[in-house]
């Protein structure tokens, strides 16, 4: 079992024992950041409430908010959810499906099992992981697709939001691929150069698009999510 706590701190300071020995100041203000990022997640009102409520992360909240807003979920669907570890999102789908429908879920790191999910474990980006997952579901079969897909943030926002918006764009192909007629997709999507590309490219296929900020989106964060129903095949 993965204890999530741990995991919150490994993802937040991980670096090689290189970069310590030879960048010692590097390495304190990378700890001391890493500290106070822990504490704000600890104090986080998510946080805890996930944590009460038996969720796997803070971020179930996010698509608890808008399914409660726009009815996403109901049993009997096929959903595919990307950048699911720990796997917050993809516990709520199965929670909402009550055992009834399928439920494909992906990410680049191990997840442990829920019942009644197919995990597939791999990069998205890589093809032979991308027909993994689409071996698993026939084509223009899916109700909902799902990602909270990010990359590695560095910091810097003229690379992080082109390598953000780079997963976006493959999600969105996906969802052209496998989405049945009238179909919707839920994605994370950054502010930033290409935003308002992918949003028009977003209503040419979607009788309904609109953008989310749900309250637990960090209000620092460049994320919002968009949200498009009823696919034009």
């Amino acid at each position: 079992m993965v204890n999530y706590c741990t995991f919150c701190w490994e993802k937040v300071v991980k670096f090689s024992i290189i970069d310590q020995i030879n960048t010692p100041y590097k390495f304190m203000k990378r700890t001391k950041s890493s500290k106070r990022w822990l504490q704000e997640h600890f104090d986080d009102v998510y946080v805890k409430k996930a944590q009460v409520e038996g969720y796997r992360s803070r971020a179930v909240y996010k698509l608890k908010e808008v399914d409660e807003k726009e009815s996403l979920l109901k049993p009997g669907m096929t959903v595919v959810d990307l950048g699911a570890a720990p796997g917050g999102w993809t516990q709520y789908v199965s929670e909402r499906l009550q055992g009834r429908g399928r439920i494909v879920a992906l990410d680049i790191l191990p997840m442990d099992a829920l019942p009644d999910v197919d995990f597939v474990l791999g990069d998205f980006r890589e093809d032979e992981v991308l027909q993994e997952l689409i071996d698993l579901i026939p084509e223009h079969s899916v109700d909902l697709i799902l990602s909270d897909m990010a990359p590695n943030m560095s910091g810097t926002t003229a690379i992080d939001i082109p390598r953000a918006m780079y997963l976006v764009e493959l999600a969105f192909d996906f969802a052209e691929k496998m989405l049945k007629p009238g179909g919707s997709m839920l994605i994370k999507i950054f502010h930033g150069a290409g935003f308002d590309e992918l949003v028009k490219q977003a209503r040419s296929s979607f009788e309904k698009v609109v953008i989310r900020k749900p309250s637990a989106s960090r209000a620092r964060s460049k994320e919002t999510y968009l949200l498009a129903k009823g696919y034009n095949l």
